[in-house]
């Protein structure tokens, strides 16, 4: 899945086109490298995201197309 949706199922970000721009600035790095919108999300990876002084770095345990708003925990968790 691209980085820019997995953002916006996960909710990470709440916008596909919030997460596009973050990706665009150089804001969202996946495994401690800087990543395109358009990189592939697999279960294992790292996401770090810069939200202006505060940093969120989360680990992918499991990718889906579509998720419940109550299933979104099942999806990330935090490091």
């Amino acid at each position: 899945m691209r980085l820019d949706k997995y953002l916006k199922v996960s909710r990470l970000i709440k916008r596909r086109t919030v997460a596009n721009e973050a990706c665009d600035a150089g804001r969202v790095l996946l495994n401690d490298k800087p990543a395109r919108a358009s990189a592939a999300v697999k279960t294992g990876d790292i996401i770090e995201i810069q939200f202006g002084s505060k940093n969120v770095k989360v680990e992918v345990l499991d990718v889906k197309e579509t998720v419940r708003k109550e299933e979104v925990e099942s999806m990330f968790r935090y490091l």
